[in-house]
């Protein structure tokens, strides 16, 4: 149903329907799909893909590290990072609220062995090294698995990692002798958000996954990065797992466009985002929470008693929101403009009440 709704136009030539469910849903501009067309393709399993290789080139450079690997989805990118850090029966600490923990259907324990062990992030999403410090193992105390990975995220629900912060945790993981893995899906947003150098960003990980399909605007993909020892096994387990993929340079041709055009681009994703938190701030009864930490990520809380009327009401006015009660999630992307701000504005005014 919403895909249908979200190919309908206006008679103006507009999107009908305004989809805020994630930055996942954004489809390849024109020229996108043309540089997909053109692209030299090779069969990628036996490495000669050319696009793929530039890919994986272009990604390893932008994120300061050795290597790369080109793989299907954010998921598989992280759950490869993880397998190939740990054994069965070893450690990852990581946040209770991270991708890795909540939302990655559980693939590091149930198809590596590996142990999640969750802490609780502060308001910002953020671990701390005091924290990550405490929950590492004696490796000498055989009750207890072996600490060997701490995962982390940036950004987590939209809001940029403190990094001086992160540098600690990862001074602490390496004293202690265990690796540091970044899942990056949104690291450009991150990066755009807070003026520091993608490199810069990755520079205290081992391995870094970046995901394409989300507000980089790329159909399909995602990156994993790190040392070129790490990158050959990690292509061993992407090949158990499936993810093998043959002539994926049509696939690649798209994440280079999208890194070529999208990435400074999405400063207009979080002033839309700044602005539509604003907007919704001025109706009684919404509250919008977007921190200074934001990029393109606004949420609302809602009682259990408005909450399903609410998005019922707006997904009739043309404005699909995703998230699970209490909190709705509202996500800007490239095929989200800012006069579609003040389009979804006027619909949550009409759907919940009058403006302040």
């Amino acid at each position: 149903m919403y895909g249908d709704m979200a190919s309908q136009k206006d008679t103006q030539g507009r999107n009908s329907v305004i989809d805020l469910r994630s930055d996942t849903v954004t489809r390849p501009v024109p020229a996108m799909r043309a540089a997909m067309a053109e692209a030299e393709v090779g069969d990628d399993v036996y490495g000669e893909d050319p696009s793929v290789a530039a890919l994986e080139k272009r990604v390893a450079s932008l994120l300061g590290k050795e290597a790369a690997l080109f793989v299907p989805s954010g998921t598989q990118s992280n759950l490869l990072a993880l397998l190939t850090h740990c054994a069965r029966g070893e450690e990852i600490i990581t946040g209770r609220e991270y991708h890795v923990c909540k939302y990655e259907a559980g693939g590091s324990s149930a198809l590596g062995g590996a142990i999640l062990t969750p802490l609780d992030g502060d308001a910002n999403g953020g671990l701390t090294a005091q924290a990550v410090a405490a929950a590492i193992k004696d490796p000498d105390d055989i009750h207890f698995p072996l600490s060997r990975l701490v995962s982390l995220e940036n950004t987590w629900n939209g809001r940029v990692q403190d990094q001086a912060e992160i540098v600690r945790i990862a001074e602490v993981a390496r004293e202690n002798g265990l690796a540091v893995h970044l899942d990056g899906a949104r690291l450009m947003n991150a990066s755009v958000a807070s003026g520091l150098a993608p490199a810069d960003l990755a520079a205290p990980f081992d391995t870094v996954s970046l995901c394409l399909s989300k507000g980089l605007g790329a159909p399909v993909g995602s990156v994993l990065s790190g040392p070129v020892d790490f990158i050959h096994r990690a292509r061993r387990i992407r090949k158990m797992l499936g993810g093998g993929m043959r002539q994926a340079g049509i696939l690649a041709a798209g994440g280079l466009y999208a890194l070529d055009h999208h990435v400074e681009r999405l400063a207009e994703d979080h002033a839309n985002a700044r602005a539509l938190a604003e907007g919704l701030s001025g109706i009684e009864g919404l509250e919008a929470d977007y921190p200074e930490t934001g990029t393109n990520m606004v949420f609302l809380r809602l009682s259990p008693d408005r909450f399903g009327a609410f998005k019922a009401a707006m997904t009739e006015a043309g404005v699909l929101m995703g998230g699970r009660a209490p909190l709705i999630r509202l996500v800007t992307h490239l095929d989200v403009s800012a006069n579609d701000v003040g389009r979804i504005v006027e619909a949550a005014a009409g759907a919940f009440g009058a403006r302040r």
